[in-house]
């Protein structure tokens, strides 16, 4: 059970470009701000699609409102220029995640093609530097019902997205009956607590964790099948 957390932001890293070394930048700067064996790595999205080149051109709305449709796999709702999307990834999200913000000019970010696949490669390339870390690639959504927006997990590598804590006694001696907790989604939150939106701070350590939330994890992990849906 963990008792504290820390979190760490991860600086210095210039502006990434396409087919930048991304893993290998990450890793060294983590390293020297003292990622230790147990942590998370936090990476935002948006550097890993840089990265990836996940970037399109955009002159104007129409253009972002093409990708935005190119992007869905489905549409739920549309008010003006908002349209509530499900993406080939299975996320429920405004505009289908594509995201003028923070992107070179003239262009638009789409959302990492396999945010579980990216998480892999970033802990693959910090396992050979001789830290065994989980990593989460994390992106702001809104919620439905509450307003505000919060940072969730897409991709994760060497966590359990989820802790499911189905028959566990509560404090009261009570057995719980449905808490599964997203443990992915909560480390995103507190990663971006120290991100931000507007300080070039494309990643953070969390440190601290519970032993036990690490292990086999994925982002698909987090989305709950359509069976279950209530409202849909």
């Amino acid at each position: 059970m963990t008792t504290a957390l820390h979190v760490t932001p991860v600086e210095g890293l210039p502006e990434i470009q396409s087919g930048d070394d991304l893993a290998g930048m990450l890793a060294t700067a983590a390293l020297d701000q003292g990622l230790a064996d147990g942590d998370c790595l936090v990476v935002t999205s948006k550097v890993v699609s840089k990265a990836e080149g996940r970037l399109v051109p955009v002159a104007d709305e129409g253009d972002k409102a093409h990708v935005v449709e190119a992007e869905a796999v489905r549409v739920l709702r549309r008010r003006g220029d908002l349209v509530i999307t499900e993406t080939a990834h299975g996320h429920v999200c405004a505009n289908a995640g594509v995201d003028l913000s923070n992107a070179p000019d003239g262009c638009a970010v789409l959302l990492p093609e396999d945010p579980d696949r990216s998480a892999r490669r970033i802990r693959d390339v910090l396992l050979g530097r001789g830290r065994r870390v989980a990593v989460v690639i994390s992106d702001t959504f809104g919620r439905p019902w509450r307003e505000g927006v919060v940072d969730v997990a897409l991709g994760v590598a060497g966590l359990r997205a989820v802790v499911d804590l189905r028959g566990a006694p509560d404090a009261m001696g009570r057995e719980l009956q449905v808490t599964e907790i997203a443990i992915a989604d909560e480390v995103a939150c507190a990663a971006e607590l120290v991100m931000g939106k507007a300080r070039s701070v494309p990643a953070a350590i969390v440190s601290g964790l519970d032993p036990a939330w690490l292990g086999d994890g994925s982002g698909r992990d987090l989305i709950r099948p359509p069976a279950e849906h209530l409202f849909r």
